[in-house]
């Protein structure tokens, strides 16, 4: 029933036919026959389940909801009355036969393909329909083949890695011989097991979960005692048939819950039992376990299930346009029929002789009634000719861009972290013009903003304080040659860690005298933890659930107190040199809830309970009272640690009676044995025993900001986004690292302190700080203020000064407790209309269900985008709820990357992925839509002009090939290579100009506003378009005097390659950044035009195509109208586009403008210095001049100036400088009145993006 491995990396585990306990009468229980030897495949199946994601299909027998799931070892027959889940897998979506029918079927549930759909069919309509269907089939053909083919290529992955799943070979042990089988034969594979023995002693097996949480370090799993053991004696498993009860099949990949009842005892199962589909099995030869759940019902398969779609602002409001189309559409087809009707009544019936109405309309009993109905018809012919309007190449024009942002991003060597050979990767291809919005960012502390690297940095031990740097006089004492602090030496521990670094030799002294506080304090840093240890060539390492846990342990050890290995039943010790070893009772583990953990061991037949946790959590089970002297030391030093930045733990420990053990063992024995709220009779059995403690002290651990940080949120504030820090640790430690990375300003009026314990009181400081904020009253220096709110009737004091003289902007500081009342759906509002009116909020103690709903808060009532940050699994939540997450890659493994939109190595390179990725984004993303709406409109809107000429009968002016290949060949590739490759500004400049984010915050780049001005200019284009060649060519005569091009498809073709022309130099002036690869695209594509024309036209033989147009491109080649009306068009369709911008890049120019003319001068004159940026933001017209050049202050200018007038140096530079354009010079005097105030340059932006 078992087999053995000598690959490292397997996994052996007892094949069970997983069965799903439903409420069945019958007390049903699961079994297992067969054991099986599972190769390591966890890179190929996640790999497989991150890139092909499938939500579970419910199973049709699950009628009623799984509650509870019961097996038994070696039953399979039993078993099999159960339909559990198989292993076989498939994530694939279809096949050769579904793959068609369902595709199709995904494809026009979007609305646009759909609707292209209906007007496929009406254009079969002869009656209705003046176009051939292929205008609408091609386009329609080639965006379904398109997206067809990108799912088939996605789909065949999916297979092939299905089959590289199922057809492994697995080792399975039937009848005591081990038989090969195919996995997707067998009823094991990589699945959830329940841990009975291992190669190791003791039953511990070492797992590297990286697959599933992306945390590299080493986890220990252990096996209960009385099964491992069995050992790798297939008898003994054979014989195995053990009873297992536990919970349904769930996603929570932390927790297990359930009960082994075998040889009438019955056992405890949680998670340290059990290994979980896609971890790896590391320096454990084999393993023997009976499966716990398969297929689907694995908790990593049970992970890859719903993933919210997310969709950016621009998105809906694309939506909003489109059906704003829609009814423009219905409209202008309405006025059509109307005036068809019109027509008809009064013109139309005297030409029945020609066009006979019984040929395709049913004759009426009135000619009312016939009118009516060709009115009727016309109304549906006309939604077919004006379809254009709402372009079918838009969606894919869109995503081929989004998807060269994404790759952008993906390359960018400056995003790439070199020390962990990262780069950034954008894992969605939909948001990327929504970092370029971003107005709120809520960001971790730990891992996000610091380095998650702990060091153990200052400590407090029976009301003394160790680590602080000595005074300068007792620096002297202890200065090397080089005149640094000597650390203390370790050299005589052959145990210690060369990294660890201390100063104070006054601890290393107290330890060796072995004063019993200080004992004590080392011997629960050595004991009270969950690290494994490992011995590497001579040298002890350890593996730690979190860097904190490895700091303390490190620190233990380097002072001599050393541990050195544990087994399920013992913890062994090194203390100064002296080898002990003590009995392990009970591990209370730590939660978020509880923020503890504790050991309970035994030596000496003496009981031990020893606590390390946040201090608002131990000091309240502690026996001292707060006015106790070690108590009130102890927390002015963590004030004094948390007031450094460092993060702080308090420990503890106490002595329990041999009676009191046994009987609280036995409860707790008991309440682990419960299917139901397990954890919560676990946590309040927990909380018995960990009350009445003594106070050992504190500890201090320092973790550094990240580099580059400060300037990161600096910049980032700069440009108008508000920074929330969401974080776990203290309020002064949260206070001190945001000063520390600038988010905290001395410039602020006030920084304001929520920490009311109650509703009423949080609600008191609330009202006070709204008070204080509309009063405009603030802190003079910047300090910390708290709302005091004694009684509800009290006035609302301030602690601080009141000043505003040159102070800008409020913080706010909220409490993890003070917050939980400030979520409360009364309040909500309230904390969220005065943390809106702040720059900055830190939120300390929080939970990470907190941290979502601070997410959601601002989401749900803040028309704003928001972004989220982190590194942790604490961090998921928070990062899934906001528009965006990013997630950091560090020490916290990779849970949050995995559920990220994208991912960075460091917090810094926030500053490039959102003011210049985003930006430019953003930015190309509304240029190719202010582009794209408006060569639809003219092109389509010349239909309703040519209306009024050939009696409102929905005939087209242009030839059909033309419609079909308008969008997707003539023009599509120059507004894409705008929407890939255009730039405004430099990368440079958008750092250095952080101000320039803020119009992609107030959607100025594309709104209502822009979107009508190039409808408009379609409007008026398509007039033009028509008018000039219909004026131009009617009633000509060639010079021999005889009439030339007057026919219908001479204008057809001038209208529609003066559409080309216009549309291209259009697009043409509008980039900003040209590229070879543009300069392909554009001229490629209008080449490409007077290719296929002259091919069309003139080429093809005329029995191919049997169209009226034959020769016509030749005959206009040669018409000097033709040129000449064409570049009537392109003139004044230009120009009015041309006065427009210029007009405002002159008379109000934006920031990005001034950036642009500073650029460009720059390129042309390499030798001019910098402009500051101070002159940029300020100068309201670029063709202004300043009358004087007098200051209104006496110390004005930089410092040098008057060296450089003694020198004669700046009237030299003054005679170069007249030589310079006027923009320079302006540019240059402009910059004594300087005032960067984002808000100056907000203001500045508001022109129309033109």
């Amino acid at each position: 029933m078992a087999s053995s491995s000598n690959d490292p990396s397997t996994v052996v585990g007892m094949d069970v036919q997983n069965v799903t306990s439903k409420i069945n009468p019958r007390n049903g229980r699961l079994t297992t026959r067969d054991v099986c030897f599972m190769p390591n495949t966890a890179a190929v199946i996640s790999k497989m389940l991150k890139k092909f994601k499938k939500k579970r299909k419910p199973n049709p027998q699950d009628n009623v909801s799984e509650v509870e799931r019961r097996l038994r070892a070696n039953d399979r027959d039993y078993n099999e009355q159960f339909d559990y889940a198989r292993n076989f897998i498939r994530t694939s979506k279809y096949n050769l036969f579904t793959f068609l029918p369902k595709n199709l079927f995904e494809q026009f549930q979007r609305l646009a393909n759909f609707y292209f759909l209906i007007l496929m069919i009406l254009q079969l309509i002869p009656q209705i329909s003046s176009l051939t269907s292929l205008t609408t089939i091609l386009p329609l053909v080639a965006v379904l083949s398109l997206t067809a083919a990108k799912d088939a290529f996605d789909d065949l992955q999916r297979h092939r890695s299905d089959n590289q799943v199922n057809n492994r070979k697995s080792q399975v042990v039937r009848g005591g011989q081990v038989v090969e089988e195919k996995w997707q034969n067998v009823r094991v594979g990589d699945a959830d097991l329940l841990l009975l023995s291992t190669s190791e002693p003791h039953g511990l097996c070492y797992i590297e979960t990286a697959e599933l949480d992306g945390e590299t370090n080493l986890k220990a799993k252990q096996a209960l005692p009385e099964t491992a053991a069995m050992g790798d004696d297939l008898i003994q498993i054979s014989n195995f048939d053990g009873d297992i009860q536990c919970e349904a099949p769930n996603n929570c990949l932390s927790s297990f819950q359930g009960r082994l009842i075998w040889k009438e005892k019955t056992y405890s199962l949680d998670n340290e039992k059990m290994l979980l589909r896609g971890c790896v099995l590391r320096n454990t030869k084999w393993c023997f376990g009976v499966v716990i759940f398969a297929g689907r019902d694995t908790k990593l398969m049970m992970n890859s299930g719903k993933t919210f779609f997310k969709r950016t602002s621009l998105d809906r409001f694309l939506n909003v346009l489109i059906i704003g189309i829609v009814l423009f559409l219905l409209s202008m087809c309405m006025i059509s029929a109307v005036l068809c009707g019109t027509w008809e009544w009064t013109t139309g019936k005297n030409f029945q002789a020609f066009l006979p109405w019984d040929s395709f309309v049913e004759q009426h009993s009135t000619t009312t009634a016939t009118v009516v109905f060709i009115a009727f018809l016309v109304f549906f012919s006309y939604a077919i000719l004006l379809n254009t309007v709402v372009p079918i190449s838009l969606y894919v024009s869109v995503e081929i861009i989004r998807v060269c942002h994404s790759w952008w991003i993906n390359w960018d060597e400056n995003l790439y972290y070199a020390p962990m050979d990262t780069a950034a990767k954008s894992r969605t291809t939909t948001l990327n013009e929504e970092l370029g919005q971003i107005q709120y960012i809520f960001s971790d502390k730990t891992g996000t903003l610091t380095q998650n690297i702990m060091t153990f940095n200052k400590c407090s031990i029976n009301g003394v304080l160790y680590g602080d740097m000595p005074e300068q006089v007792e620096q002297d004492k202890v200065r090397g040659k080089g005149g640094a602090p000597r650390p203390i030496s370790f050299s005589d521990n052959k145990w210690a860690d060369d990294k660890f670094v201390f100063y104070d030799h006054k601890l290393l002294k107290h330890t060796k005298q072995r004063l019993a506080a200080v004992d004590q304090y080392w011997r629960c840093l050595s004991l009270c933890h969950t690290v494994m240890s490992e011995m590497k060539t001579n040298r002890l390492e350890y593996q730690a659930q979190s860097p904190d846990e490895a700091a303390l342990t490190i620190a233990a050890r380097c002072f001599g107190y050393v541990f050195l290995s544990r087994t399920p039943r013992s913890i062994s010790v090194e203390v100064m040199g002296v080898e002990e070893e003590y009995e392990l009772l009970w591990i209370l583990d730590f939660n978020n809830v509880r923020k503890r953990m504790s050991v309970i061991v035994k030596k000496n037949n003496k009981i031990q309970l020893y606590c390390k946790g946040a201090d608002t959590v131990i000091l309240r089970r502690i026996t001292a009272s707060p006015t106790d002297h070690l108590y009130s030391t102890t927390q002015a030093h963590l004030d004094k640690f948390a007031s450094d930045g460092l993060r702080t733990l308090c420990l503890a420990y106490k002595e329990i009676s041999l009676d009191y053990y046994e009987q609280w063992q036995k409860r707790c024995h008991e309440a682990s044995l419960s299917l139901e709220n397990r954890q919560d009779k676990m946590d309040a059995i927990y909380d018995e025993i960990e009350t009445g403690m003594t106070l050992l002290g504190a500890t201090a651990i320092e973790d550094k900001l990240q580099d580059g940080v400060p300037e990161t949120i600096a910049n980032l504030i700069a440009a108008n986004i508000k920074i929330w820090v969401l974080t776990g640790d203290k309020q002064e430690t949260a206070i001190n690292i945001g000063y520390s990375c600038r988010l905290l300003t001395v410039n602020l009026k006030e920084v304001f302190v929520v920490d009311g314990s109650k509703i009423d009181d949080v609600r008191f400081q609330l009202e006070c700080i709204e008070q204080q904020i509309c009063l405009g009253n603030g802190n003079g220096n910047g300090d910390p203020i708290v709302v005091l709110a004694n009684d509800s009737n009290s006035s609302c004091n301030v602690v601080g000064h009141t000043s505003v003289d040159r102070l800008d902007g409020y913080a706010l500081v909220v409490n993890g407790h003070s917050l939980v009342h400030a979520l409360q759906p009364t309040l909500e509002l309230q904390f969220l209309k005065v943390a809106t009116a702040c720059k900055a909020v830190i939120c300390c103690r929080v939970t990470p269900l907190q941290k979502a709903l601070v997410v959601s808060l601002v989401k749900r009532n803040q028309k704003a985008v928001t972004l989220a940050v982190g590194d942790g699994a604490n961090d998921v939540s928070m990062i899934k709820t906001a528009h965006i997450g990013v997630g950091i890659s560090g020490q916290e493994g990779m849970q949050a990357v995995l559920a990220s939109d994208f991912s960075i190595a460091q917090f810094r390179y926030l500053e490039r992925l959102l003011l210049v990725h985003g930006r430019w984004s953003y930015y190309r993303m509304c240029k190719f839509l202010q582009y794209f709406f408006y060569k639809n409109f003219a092109f389509t809107l010349a239909h309703f002009w040519f209306a009024f000429f050939c009696g409102y009968s929905a005939q087209t002016i242009y030839d059909p090939l033309f419609i079909a290949c308008y969008n997707l060949f003539f023009t599509a590739l120059p507004v894409i290579g705008v929407g890939v490759f255009d730039q405004d500004v430099s990368d440079k400049n958008s750092l250095r100009y952080p101000e320039l984010y803020i119009p992609g915050q107030q959607n100025l780049y594309f709104n209502m506003r822009i979107f009508t001005y190039s409808v408009l200019r379609g409007f008026f284009s398509s007039g033009v378009l028509f008018f000039i060649p219909y004026a131009a060519l009617s009633e000509n005569v060639d010079f021999g005097g005889k009439s030339s091009a007057q026919s219908m498809q001479a204008l057809s073709f001038t209208i529609f390659t003066a559409l080309i022309v216009t549309v291209t130099a259009q697009i043409a002036l509008d980039t900003a950044y040209w590229t070879l690869i543009n300069h392909i695209f554009v001229w490629g594509s209008l080449a490409f035009y007077f290719f296929v024309a002259l091919v069309y036209y003139e080429l093809l033989p005329f029995d191919v195509l049997h169209h009226n147009g034959y020769g016509t491109a030749m005959e206009m080649f040669v018409y000097p109208n033709f040129w000449l009306s064409i570049l009537l068009i392109v003139v004044l369709l230009m120009l009015p586009h041309i006065s427009v911008r210029f007009f405002w890049v002159d008379v109000f120019p934006s920031l990005s403008d001034r950036i642009r003319v500073k650029q460009n001068l720059r390129r042309l004159q390499g030798r001019l210095s910098e402009v500051p940026l101070q002159s940029l933001t300020t100068a309201s017209s670029l063709r202004r001049r300043r009358a004087s050049t007098r200051s209104s202050y006496a110390f004005s200018h930089h410092p040098g100036f008057g060296e450089m007038i003694t020198k004669g140096l700046n009237m030299r530079q003054w005679k170069n400088e007249l030589k310079l354009s006027t923009v320079i010079e302006t540019l240059r005097r402009s910059s004594s009145s300087i005032n960067r105030d984002p808000s100056t340059t907000c203001s500045n932006d508001q022109q129309p993006n033109l």
